[in-house]
């Protein structure tokens, strides 16, 4: 079964966009995957298929009525697939969240717009909230197309070099919690900088010595929170500085 990722949107012409270059629109072109977007309004009634309402309680903007959205859900979303709704107040999308998606068969994307959804219909349907980082967006169609970047390039066939995915940050080369060590290609010298000798050696076994501990070292200047998690995960103590890679 083809992983395929359904959409719901106000906004269907921002489908594919980016999503049909690159790795995953090669992948979209050879059938690795499939897109299927619905356009919300198609489940409105009345003749101006009205899909927002004003708040109960006051306040401004308008809220996306529980009526329409539970149609467009009963017709898009399949059973025992995840339906997600892309919301700043959801849990934060992870890569290891982002392993489960690309581990099931797809997912429905509920695009959120206007100041939200009525809450029952997300109570109803069970929606599973995420979201893509703490800033306020114009809708959830951007949240959506980074969510399925993400998951497709993990699919079997879209990447050309599966391990490039098992050595990047939160990659689970690096136990899922480190971001990614430096890289560097030719010129070996560039406006007098040069590329660290260790690289340069052909000794994988110090090569990947130098690739744990740099990605130690950037994880713990630039991320306090992951380098903490890492240190509890194995066992060490974010006090001394030090990484595993040095001991």
């Amino acid at each position: 079964m083809t992983w395929t990722a359904r959409v719901l949107t106000l906004f269907p012409a921002m489908f594919p966009g980016p999503l049909g270059a690159s790795l995953a629109g090669r992948a979209l072109e050879q059938g690795l995957w499939h897109l299927a977007v619905r356009d919300i309004r198609d489940f409105a009634e009345g003749r101006h298929r009205q899909v927002d309402d004003t708040p109960f309680g006051g306040g401004a903007g308008m809220v996306m009525r529980p009526d329409v959205v539970d149609r467009a859900l009963q017709a898009v979303a399949v059973e025992g697939e995840p339906a997600l709704y892309l919301t700043p107040r959801g849990r934060p999308l992870t890569q290891g969240l982002v392993r489960e998606l690309a581990a099931g068969s797809g997912l429905s994307l509920l695009c959120g717009r206007y100041e939200g959804v009525d809450e029952r219909v997300l109570e109803k349907h069970r929606l599973v909230e995420v979201s893509i980082g703490d800033y306020v967006l114009s809708g959830g169609e951007l949240a959506a197309l980074v969510l399925i970047d993400a998951v497709v390039r993990l699919l079997p066939g879209v990447m050309g070099n599966q391990a490039s995915s098992e050595e990047e940050s939160f990659g689970p080369g690096f136990d899922g919690l480190l971001l990614e060590h430096p890289h560097y290609t030719r010129p070996a010298l560039w406006e007098g900088r040069a590329v660290p000798e260790v690289l340069l050696q052909g000794n994988h076994a110090a090569i990947r010595r130098w690739r744990q501990a740099e990605a130690e070292r950037i994880t713990r200047e630039r991320r306090p929170d992951l380098w903490t998690g890492f240190c509890e995960k194995t066992r060490s103590t974010p006090r001394t500085g030090k990484s595993r890679a040095q001991d």
